[in-house]
């Protein structure tokens, strides 16, 4: 009695389920069937294209057959410079660490800081007494042994004569001119001490042994001073002329070393940090004997006149190596250029009021110009600005930036969102006119 009554149960439960996805499986039918009639109605309802505030419809959707507006620019022909760019850091050319090669007291200091000096201009002065004192000693004996020297001369000749009558012997000779030559020794040694004493009394006047410029002073006049210490007086950057040390990848290397190698001048301009600055031109002047297999970048180092002093020791700029100029070739604004899936094309002018596409083949780019091997010519007009909205065979209206374009109008070109409403009012005449 319980089995029967639990198999009316289960029986029950799935006549529900049936009769429920019945159900469903209906309403879709219905939905699927009435959907397309909706919405043709919808689009009967609805005029061709999207409109704006004003009704009408925006150009470049739908149906729309208003001209989208454009700024064009002409494709020109010239010369092309090549530029390999690279960060660097100017050196001075020589630095000196300025060192007194005498002990003493600092008495004088005659720079100032950060002035340009010349080279054998005096910088400094140690206490002079001392090596005064030591020169007027060596001069002394000095002249004490020239005297000796004179007195064994003068005996010498003396022996010589008597030697000559028979009245000496030759040991006595001998033994006089021995004594000069020993005199002669003595008196060199002196003459070498005084040198010593005189160049000492020189070097207490410390003097700039290069032209440039001189940093901070480290040392205070009463300050004494040991030679050779190792805290410089004060250093010696030459900034005229003045160098930049920068590096390039070894992709780069092919056209550098050619020209290099050829003796040709490689102009290398220095700019400042923000790039938007021209501070210095100089020539390429040596490279480096090795790659440096961390980086895989080759050293370079440009010659600056600096007359200007526009460039600073230890100074980063950006540094821009002219390799190569390409002679007569076809140049576009970059800005033109579009990417697709089929490669690099242009929305060019086909006529007055309508584009096409062209597919091209770009070459070297500076970022503004780009170099255009293939696809355009010389006097061709492309499209800068609005080609979000164009399509090939597109109408077009050409709106020139010398041209006092109102707001609205550069609006249509910066976002494609405003309104045909908002077209100026030339626009209205030239449709009229082709109209």
């Amino acid at each position: 009695m319980v089995d029967h009554s639990m198999q009316s149960s289960v029986s029950h439960k799935s006549r529900f389920w049936l009769f429920g996805l019945l159900v469903l499986l209906i309403v879709l039918g219905l939905c699927w069937w009435l959907w397309p009639s909706a919405a043709k109605k919808a689009a009967t309802d609805q005029p061709a294209g999207h409109t704006g505030r004003s009704g009408m419809m925006r150009p470049g959707f739908g149906g729309s057959t208003q001209p989208v507006p454009v700024r064009v620019s002409e494709v020109t022909q010239g010369d092309f410079p090549i530029y390999y760019k690279a960060l660097g850091t100017v050196t001075a050319l020589n630095t000196i660490n300025v060192r007194s090669r005498v002990a003493g007291e600092l008495v004088k200091v005659y720079f100032k800081e950060g002035q340009m000096v010349k080279a054998g201009e005096l910088l400094a002065e140690i206490d002079p007494r001392s090596y005064q004192n030591a020169l007027l000693q060596a001069e002394g004996t000095l002249l004490q042994n020239q005297a000796q020297l004179k007195n064994a001369q003068v005996d010498v000749q003396r022996y010589r004569g008597l030697y000559a009558e028979d009245s000496i012997a030759k040991q006595t000779l001998d033994t006089a001119e021995a004594l000069v030559s020993q005199y002669q020794g003595t008196v060199k040694t002196n003459q070498a001490a005084v040198n010593d004493a005189r160049l000492n009394l020189d070097f207490t006047k410390i003097r700039a042994p290069i032209s440039g410029r001189v940093g901070l002073r480290q040392l205070d006049v009463g300050n004494l001073v040991a030679a050779n210490d190792a805290t410089a007086l004060v250093v010696i950057t030459q900034t005229e002329p003045i160098v930049v040390s920068f590096t390039l990848p070894e992709t780069n290397l092919a056209l550098v070393l050619e020209r290099y190698r050829s003796g040709a001048k490689m102009p290398v301009q220095a700019w400042n940090r923000g790039d938007t600055k021209e501070l210095a031109v100089g020539v390429l002047s040596s490279i480096d004997n090795q790659i440096d297999i961390t980086t895989g970048t080759l050293k370079f180092k440009a010659l600056f006149e600096n007359r200007d002093q526009a460039l600073f020791p230890n100074q980063f700029v950006n540094v821009r190596l002219l390799a190569d100029t390409l002679k007569n070739v076809v140049l576009a604004p970059t800005a033109a250029i579009q990417y697709g899936t089929n490669g690099s094309f242009v929305y060019a002018m086909d006529g007055d009021n309508k584009v096409k596409i062209r597919s091209i083949k770009v070459g070297a780019t500076d970022g503004d110009v780009t170099v255009v091997e293939e696809g355009l010519a010389a006097g061709d007009r492309v499209v800068l600005e609005g080609t979000d909205r164009l399509r090939d065979g597109g109408a077009v209206e050409v709106v020139n930036d010398s041209a006092e374009v109102p707001e609205t109008a550069a609006g249509q070109l910066l976002d494609g969102g405003a309104d045909t409403d908002a077209t100026p009012a030339a626009h209205n005449t030239k449709s009229k006119a082709r109209e």
